[in-house]
């Protein structure tokens, strides 16, 4: 058996969730290979009968689906305190968890002292800042990346912790001065953690390996997208992990062999979060009705998302680098009310065309992007459920996105709702 990979193409929030939430309906486990809680996905489902909005930021969102089983990678990083006020939420809907949630014994930890350390660097980066979540996930990479940090199984040895923590949160404040901060109180608060945290805990490796051998249906679930990944995204605007297809094998310790099949989600639209470059944002009429309409708002930080057209460069760039063989577009019905619709096809410099997306942020910053023109269909398309009933403009500006980059469109979404997914027929 092979896993089935879901990674987001663009800047992140293209609607992963939803696809998670529709394929982990038919796997045993769904796993998350990367990143923390500072993922955002939003599910909209029936629980009891009753339309359910759920928040997921470190938990894989296949627990949605009551026969999944959820697995936390060694490539995340763990905030435990916000760990279980996500399963304690979850639980409080509707949402039984009870042994069907597991978290790799060698994933790193984030703590308190990282998320502050996280919002005094983006003081020091005053006007150049990232525009981070705050929750500590760059520090805590640090850590990882240079030999310092703590894991999960570091909590079961007390003493070995509080001595290794305490050295931690002393190196943070020669760094950045001594801020308010309660040491020994944490290890405390630590020591109830992992008695708490520990029949969570297993060797992820053995136990992924395990369920492949033994015919598990197995979903891979990305967080955060590939123009945020470390190596191939607009660095130094990025997340700290790898966010790509090559996190799937570091991030949960699979074998390239093991991936079966990688799935794009694409949003019908770009956006972004945080600071960074944007070539088609729209700071106009047509980005506020994507955002309005949209409803264009951070699950994880409530910011309001920047806004522009599709981006045909990036999603090539974000195409070579993963080989997805099939795409979900999604939030197609945003685009519902526009007149015209463009699509960035191309960037130049100086009027010469780059061959690919640009490394240099000086070099991206002077692109101008080549946009091709499409009419829009200028009617509803959220009770649409079969490709062949949309209007045929829409279908139309699938195609084109469809036939340039040269990978079948499989599902294209229309509304937050589970059932609002549509199947397209594939072109044999």
């Amino acid at each position: 058996m092979t896993a089935t990979v879901v990674l987001g193409s663009q800047w992140g929030d293209e609607g992963k969730g939803k696809l998670v939430d529709i394929l982990s309906a038919d796997a045993d486990i769904c796993a998350r290979c990367a990143g923390g809680n500072n993922a955002g996905h939003t599910i909209v489902v029936p629980i009891n009968g009753v339309k359910t909005t759920f928040a997921f930021h470190l938990l894989p969102s296949g627990l949605v689906n009551p026969t999944c089983t959820g697995l936390i990678g060694n490539g995340v990083v763990v905030h435990a305190p916000s760990f279980f006020a996500e399963l304690d939420a979850l639980e409080a809907q509707g949402l039984d968890c009870t042994g069907r949630l597991f978290v790799s014994d060698r994933a790193h930890l984030v703590f308190d002292f990282h998320q502050i350390v996280d919002g005094l660097k983006e003081v020091e980066l005053g006007g150049s800042s990232i525009g981070t979540t705050k929750k500590g996930i760059g520090p805590a990479y640090s850590g990882k990346a240079s030999r310092s940090g703590l894991r999960v199984h570091h909590l079961f040895d007390q003493d070995m912790f509080a001595d290794k923590f305490r050295k931690l949160v002393e190196g943070r404040f020669k760094r950045y001065g001594t801020f308010e901060y309660d040491t020994e109180g944490e290890i405390l608060r630590y020591k109830e953690l992992a008695a708490r945290l520990k029949p969570y805990v297993v060797d992820s490796v053995v136990y992924l390996h395990k369920a492949l051998r033994d015919g598990k249906r197995v979903l891979v679930e990305g967080a955060n997208a590939a123009m945020l990944d470390l190596d191939f995204g607009t660095y130094p605007f990025v997340t700290s992990s790898s966010t790509t297809i090559g996190g799937v094998c570091t991030g949960l310790g699979l074998p390239p062999r093991a991936i079966g099949h990688a799935i794009g989600v694409v949003k019908a639209y770009t956006t972004r979060v945080g600071g960074g470059p944007f070539p088609t944002e729209q700071l106009n009429a047509a980005g506020e009705h994507l955002q309005k309409v949209g409803h264009e708002f951070g699950v994880t930080t409530g910011r309001m998302r920047r806004c522009g057209w599709l981006d045909l460069v990036v999603l090539t760039h974000s195409c070579l680098i993963n080989g997805y063989d099939e795409l979900n577009l999604t939030k197609l019905d945003v685009l519902d009310g526009l007149e015209e619709i463009q699509i960035g096809v191309e960037y130049t410099v100086d009027g010469v065309p780059l061959q690919g997306f640009p490394a240099d942020l000086g070099v991206l910053a002077r692109v101008e992007v080549r946009y091709v023109t499409l009419p829009g269909w200028k009617t509803s398309i959220s009770a649409v459920r079969e490709y062949g009933e949309l209007p045929e403009n829409c279908k139309a500006y699938v195609e084109y996105i469809e036939g340039f980059l040269k990978v079948p469109i499989k599902w294209i979404g229309v509304g937050p709702e589970r059932d609002a997914m549509l199947a397209k027929p594939l072109k044999v």
